[in-house]
């Protein structure tokens, strides 16, 4: 690929990445694959979500009516764009199915590799 800022910073062994620390995308690289037509084509690394167990708990949360995990992660993680955490500690293939049943507790964790409560 063509990247500027990778050709700038490639001298000095920085590597550029396009999605900041709080991403679940940051580390990822931008890959690119020649199709069988001859055309490019551009996509994410795959990322692979750790086992839930791996997580340590920081509390959890009883769903109420109107729960929304965006909103959930900005009341208990400080950034309603970190709902992917809350969606990560329960592998959930449809993360609004995590809040559709009032209820229903949902783990909130740590980030994965940072300890904290040890779950029971």
């Amino acid at each position: 690929m063509n990247d500027p800022l990778s050709k700038l910073l490639q001298p000095l062994g920085l590597e550029a990445t396009l999605f900041p620390p709080t991403s679940r995308y940051h580390g990822k690289q931008v890959l690119e694959r020649q199709r069988a037509d001859g055309t490019p084509e551009v996509y994410l690394e795959r990322r692979f979500v750790p086992a839930p167990e791996r997580f340590a708990d920081l509390g959890s949360h009883a769903v109420v009516e109107g729960d929304r995990l965006d909103l959930l992660a900005a009341r208990y993680l400080g950034d309603p764009e970190q709902f992917w955490r809350i969606a990560d500690a329960h592998r959930d293939l449809q993360p609004e199915e995590l809040t559709a049943t009032v209820g229903r507790r949902l783990r909130i964790t740590l980030p994965e590799g940072i300890p904290g409560t040890p779950r029971e």
